[in-house]
């Protein structure tokens, strides 16, 4: 009887895992810019840079079981002691995932935590790209944890509902 259990149990975890989908379709650049207003001048100049970073990540479904998600990176880098624009450089990176068999709140980590995991080498490569393009020096942006973004996000969205309620 046990044994009858098990298998049936068994049986049950592998439909479950068969209708679990995780696949990236396509990585993509969906916008890009680079500017340099300073140039020629702050090639003359010591380079002593100030790197200012944001970075920003956004989903959304786009059809049935087909989810784009996407993260901004905006690199701006002052020079000098009057901290002149050496250039801005900005980067979104899009993917498309084909995702089913979540539960909601699965679904919401995975786009707002392990897609971002995966798209960000390619933001990364595309940001140190423009740069070096630019003729600056490479600009290696470090690795970012999008598990504590996430785990941040949801506490401050948790905070303002309980705000909002308190009101």
């Amino acid at each position: 009887m046990a044994e009858e259990q098990n298998a049936q149990a068994a049986q049950g975890a592998e439909q479950a895992q068969d209708q679990l989908q995780f696949a990236l379709q396509r990585i993509y650049v969906k916008d890009v810019s680079f500017e340099a207003p300073n140039s020629p001048a702050v090639f003359s100049q010591p380079f002593q840079p100030k790197v200012s970073l944001e970075l920003d990540t956004e989903h959304q479904q786009v059809g049935e079981e087909l989810f784009e998600v996407s993260i901004k990176v905006t690199a701006q880098v002052s020079n000098g002691e009057d901290q002149t624009t050496a250039f801005l450089a900005e980067v979104e990176q899009a993917g498309l995932f084909r995702i089913a068999g979540l539960s909601a709140e699965q679904l919401d980590h995975t786009l707002g935590a392990f897609c971002p995991n995966v798209l960000f080498p390619y933001a990364r490569e595309a940001v140190d790209n423009l740069v070096n393009r630019g003729s600056f020096p490479p600009l290696m942006l470090a690795p970012v944890n999008f598990e504590a973004m996430y785990a941040q996000r949801k506490q401050r969205e948790a905070q303002q509902a309980g705000e909002a309620t308190a009101h």
